[in-house]
């Protein structure tokens, strides 16, 4: 068991919480860089030259720092091929800080607990003098070590296997956090999972998927088992189907090249959207212990079929001859991506769930790059209400998670219109949380879930039996459509997608009506 400057077995959020503001009660002492009454913590940033780092990692660990949110006595590292001071990091990483006039005092102290050391990832002596570095700021070695892998997939062993060698902590406790790609497929994700069980326990490793940290996710648990309504309905007898989706209004951006490694399958649907589905369908479970609610969802991904092809719809976005800026580009306009290559930007999959409570209902997971509207949601669509007496008029139910932008819970339901009429309308109970909650700051979802880190608290990272099963799943899929080079169905830059995509839907018990769009309250966030 890892020693920790608090339980994190038995802790909830708000008593680690309150177990951080605790700690951060005592004076700072000269030099800026130790904290009285706290074990050293020293953050490793691996890959600190790299974007992920600039525009995530480094911000992130700004604003814990300036919300005085972190342990007491904590230096930041960096560590990259690149030769870098901290004044050039600084600079790299400004744009993305969003430090405001009153934060600049602290901002300065920020970055006089940084520091940089430049060195390859597959040379043994580099990972020497890193950790000669990181003990010089250690108090008679006592010290936990955080290592976050900000780095391509390509070097993610023979640097794991150098901090097992040669960075550990010698009185503390270490703990990796492991940013995806966790592998192509099942048998290069199984192999990566060997690898890091060889060198780490379970405890120690922190697959971080960054929706796990949003707000909207997080509360699906809250929705689901603390409130009586929704259990009686939440199963096959009310359910006619659940759509989760995923939109950017925007292509590639240039970074063509990277996404037609992967594919929109592996970028979003695989990880992101199968982890809120775990979520939604999973069981109550024991407790809200980490592996309790980790146990549940393995349990649900179980119950999961392989996908076949028949169950997908594949597209790929071109140009809109009408649109403005990149709009008049599609996907193989991008000078980084391969001549006619046959990666699909867009995906809907439809996944059936074999168990009692889920048995015929279908959940379809929908995902695209240049569609009409950013918006990630859950869509829980309820049956048709039987023995009509309002002539067809009455729509179905539909409870909406939104998870970005604009995060809300709303219930779609049929109402009489207000006057002397009697016609039914849509309308909707609406909980916006830019209305409910303007005064609550909502965090970033790396603000989240690298307190967890700091914490001790897995609930919001991947195991690795549920990567497995989140493997078995897509491989068969993504396998077949690489072997035949399945050809995706074009769409145009800014629609909803392929035509096809909708008549999947519909097959699948879910109805698109148009008549009805939520409406974000102007004076919302």
């Amino acid at each position: 068991m890892e020693e920790s400057w608090y339980d994190h077995d038995t802790a909830s959020s708000e008593e680690c919480l309150a177990m951080i503001r605790k700690s951060l009660k005592s004076p700072m002492m000269n030099g800026g860089t130790h904290f009285e009454g706290s074990i050293p913590h020293i953050f490793v940033t691996l890959g600190a030259s790299g974007d992920l780092a600039k525009k995530k990692i480094y911000p992130t660990l700004w604003w814990l720092f300036r919300d005085n949110l972190l342990p007491s006595n904590t230096t930041f590292f960096g560590y990259a091929r690149s030769s870098l001071t901290v004044a050039e990091l600084r600079e790299k990483c400004h744009p993305y800080m969003k430090v405001k006039p009153s934060d600049e005092a602290r901002y300065e102290e920020f970055w006089k607990l940084n520091y940089y050391v430049s060195g390859s990832y597959d040379g043994r002596r580099s990972f020497e003098l890193l950790n000669q570095e990181l003990c010089a700021h250690e108090v008679a070695s006592v010290a936990n070590r955080l290592f976050y892998l900000a780095l391509p997939p390509s070097v993610f062993e023979q640097v794991t296997v150098h901090i097992r060698n040669v960075c550990m902590a010698e009185k503390g406790w270490t703990r990796i956090i492991i940013e995806k790609p966790f592998g192509r497929d099942a048998a290069t994700s199984k192999q990566l999972s060997d690898h890091l069980a060889g060198l780490f326990k379970e405890e120690q490793m922190y697959r971080i998927d960054h929706y796990l940290g949003k707000e909207m996710v997080q509360n699906l648990m809250a929705l689901r088992f603390g409130n009586r309504i929704f259990g009686p309905t939440w199963n096959r007898e009310c359910v006619a189907s659940v759509l989760i989706s995923f939109k950017e209004p925007f292509g590639t951006q240039g970074r063509g090249g990277y996404f037609d490694e992967f594919g929109i399958i592996r970028d979003v649907m695989q990880n992101h959207l199968l982890q809120i589905l775990s979520l939604v369908a999973m069981e109550k479970p024991a407790s809200v212990h980490p592996d309790d609610i980790r146990n549940e969802k393995v349990k649900v991904l179980r119950f999961i079929s392989e996908l076949r092809l028949e169950d997908v719809v594949l597209g790929q976005y071109v140009g809109d001859p009408d649109g403005e800026g990149d709009a008049k580009l599609g996907y193989l306009d991008d000078p980084t991506v391969p001549r006619g290559s046959t990666t699909p930007t867009f995906a809907v999959a439809v996944l059936k769930i074999n168990n009692e409570r889920w048995d015929g209902v279908p959940f379809i997971l929908r995902c695209g790059k240049a569609l009409n509207e950013r918006k990630a949601e859950v869509r829980i669509q309820f049956q048709d209400v039987p023995g009509d007496i309002f002539s067809g008029k009455a729509k179905r139910n539909e409870l909406v998670i939104r998870v970005q932008p604009g995060e809300a819970v709303y219930l779609k339901m049929m109402n009489k219109s207000p006057g002397m009429t009697f016609d039914l309308e849509e309308t909707e109970l609406d909980l916006t949380y830019g209305n409910r909650y303007k005064e609550v700051k909502m965090p970033d979802a790396y603000e989240r879930l690298l307190l967890d880190v700091f914490c001790g608290s897995q609930m919001h990272f991947v195991r690795s039996d549920e990567l497995s099963e989140a493997w078995r799943i897509f491989t068969p899929l993504l396998h077949e459509i690489e072997h035949k080079k399945v050809e995706p169905i074009k769409y145009k830059y800014g629609s909803r997608g392929p035509k096809q995509a909708d008549e999947l839907c519909n097959q699948n018990n879910f109805k698109y009506y148009g008549s009805y769009k939520w409406v974000q309250p102007k004076n919302s966030l």
